[in-house]
C-alpha cells in the first residue's frame, strides 16, 4: 500500500497539520506502509524519512495572506511533465489525500475522473479537512452573509464533489461537509478521525523544582506566580486578542502569560502590550525543540486556548497530557476531548477566561483532580493509536474505490444523500 499526501500547510514552524504528517510518517515506518508527502518549500528537494517515508519539497512562492507559508498553485499539476504529475506517475500511489481547499483540490477532481492529461493511474482520492473554509474566509476576507453563502456553494458544488470520500478531524470541522453532502449523484462518506498527542514526550513527570525555577528565572517571576501559557501559531484565526483582554483583568502580581509561537500576529500583539502597559505578558517566539516545548508545558500552571472555532486543537491536548489545567472555549473542535471533568471550558470572552484562571489558582484540589482526568483523556489520543486508524482507513478506502460495490469496513459518520442532476435532495419515498 502506498499513499501520497499533498498539503500547502507546511513550513519550518508549521502547526498541527505538520505535526500530524510527521506522526503519520512515523506510523508508516512502523507498519511498513509506503508514504509520500508533497509540500511547498523554499527550494525543490527530496527528503528520505526511514525506509518507507519520502517528502517532496517543491519550490513555491509565499502565500498571499500569511507570508510564513508557501503555496503550490494548479500549474504545478495541470500539464504533462509538471512536478506533481511526475511524482504521481513515478510513485503510482493507491490513494491520494489532499489537505487543502483552494488550489490543490482540482488535482483531486481530475484524478477522480481520469481527466488529467499525462497521468494514467487512478488512485482513490480523499479530501481531508483540517480546517473549515467558512471560518477562514470570515477571518481573512469577510464575515458577512454573502461570504457565508459563497462558502456554502463552494463547499457543495466545488469542493465536496472533487473527491471519492472525505475525512475530517472533528465534528465541528465536519459540519460544513455534512451540509455540503446533501443531494449528490455519487455516494461519498465522511469520516471523523481525530488528531493525536505524543504522551511520552508531553508528560507531568517533566515538572520539577529545577525546571520550574529555571522558567521563573527566565520570566523574572516570583515563586508564587501563576504562569499561564499559550503555545501555537500567532495568526488571526487563533483569536489571540482575547488573551490580552484576559490579562488586562488579571493582576500582574499573581499572574503572568507566556506566549510561545511565531506568526503574523506577533508584532501587533507586542505593540498592543507596549501601548497598554501589559507588563505581565512575555513572548518566547517559536520553540522548535519539542523537548524544550514539553518542559515549558510541564512547568507552567495553566494553558489558555482562545480560539472558539479551533478545528481540533493539538496544543490543548498536549497541555492536558502534560498535567496542566486547561482553559478553552466551550465550542469548536476542542470540545471533542475537553469538558468540565478534565478542563475549564468557558465562553470565549475575557471576563470568563479571567474568572477561570482565578478559580484554578484558588482551588488546588480541583486542579489536581482534573489534571489526572486530563492525562487519562490524552492517553486515549496517543499518536500511534490515532495514526494506525488513519492507515487502516486508507487501506479500506482504497479497496472500496477499486471494488465500487464494497462497503467500507470502517463505517463513515455520514453518507452523502442522493440528489437529482440539479442537486435537489431526493428523500426516501419520493
Amino acid at each position: 500500500m502506498k499513499t501520497l499526501h499533498l498539503t500547502n500547510a507546511w513550513h519550518a514552524s508549521s502547526g498541527g497539520i505538520g505535526t500530524f504528517y510527521r506522526a503519520l510518517i512515523e506510523a508508516a515506518e512502523r507498519e511498513g506502509h509506503f508514504m509520500r508527502l508533497v509540500a511547498p518549500g523554499e527550494s525543490t528537494r527530496v527528503e528520505e524519512v526511514g525506509g518507507f517515508g519520502r517528502i517532496y519539497f517543491l519550490k513555491a512562492p509565499r502565500a498571499p495572506f500569511d507570508r510564513n507559508y508557501r503555496i503550490l498553485y494548479p500549474h504545478r499539476f495541470l500539464f504533462p511533465g509538471t512536478a506533481i504529475q511526475r511524482i504521481i506517475n513515478e510513485e503510482c500511489p493507491d490513494l491520494v489525500e489532499i489537505s487543502e481547499k483552494y488550489s490543490l483540490i482540482y488535482l483531486g477532481g481530475l484524478l477522480r475522473t481520469g481527466r488529467l492529461p499525462g497521468v494514467s493511474v487512478r488512485p482513490t482520492v480523499v479530501g481531508i479537512s483540517h480546517e473549515r473554509m467558512d471560518r477562514n474566509v470570515a477571518v481573512y476576507l469577510n464575515a458577512g452573509a454573502a461570504a457565508r453563502r459563497f462558502c456554502r456553494l463552494y463547499m457543495r458544488w466545488l469542493y465536496f464533489p472533487m473527491f471519492d470520500h472525505h475525512i475530517t478531524v472533528s465534528r465541528h470541522t465536519a459540519e460544513e461537509l455534512v451540509e455540503a453532502a446533501r443531494g449528490h449523484k455519487v455516494r461519498r462518506g465522511i469520516w471523523v478521525c481525530p488528531m493525536g498527542v505524543d504522551c511520552d514526550r508531553f508528560h507531568p513527570h517533566r515538572r520539577s523544582a529545577a525546571g520550574r525555577g529555571k522558567l521563573l528565572k527566565i520570566l523574572n517571576a516570583r515563586d508564587d506566580t501563576t504562569i499561564l501559557l499559550y503555545a501555537g501559531r500567532l495568526s488571526p484565526e487563533k483569536n489571540l486578542p482575547l488573551l490580552l483582554d484576559m490579562m488586562a483583568r488579571l493582576d500582574a502580581e499573581h499572574y503572568l502569560l507566556v506566549i510561545a509561537g511565531a506568526g503574523i500576529e506577533l508584532e501587533p500583539l507586542r505593540n498592543r502590550c507596549a501601548r497598554e502597559n501589559l507588563r505581565h505578558i512575555s513572548f518566547l517566539g517559536h520553540i522548535g525543540d519539542r523537548d524544550a516545548l514539553a518542559d515549558l508545558y510541564a512547568n507552567a500552571d495553566i494553558f489558555v486556548h482562545p480560539n472558539p472555532n479551533e478545528p481540533f486543537g493539538i496544543a490543548p491536548l498536549e497541555a492536558m497530557a502534560s498535567g496542566l489545567a486547561v482553559i478553552a472555549p466551550d465550542s469548536g473542535g476542542v470540545v471533542s476531548y475537553a469538558d468540565a471533568g478534565n478542563a475549564w471550558p468557558a465562553r470565549p470572552c475575557a471576563e470568563d477566561f479571567a474568572a477561570a484562571a482565578r478559580l484554578i489558582r484558588s482551588d488546588p484540589a480541583a486542579r489536581k483532580a482534573k489534571a489526572v482526568a486530563a492525562r487519562e483523556t490524552a492517553e486515549a489520543f496517543r499518536w500511534p493509536r490515532v495514526t494506525s486508524t488513519f492507515l487502516r482507513l486508507y487501506r479500506d478506502l482504497a479497496a472500496t474505490t477499486r471494488g465500487r460495490d464494497r462497503n467500507p469496513v470502517l463505517s463513515p459518520n455520514w453518507w452523502s444523500t442522493p440528489g437529482d442532476r440539479f442537486g435537489r435532495e431526493i428523500r426516501a419515498g419520493r
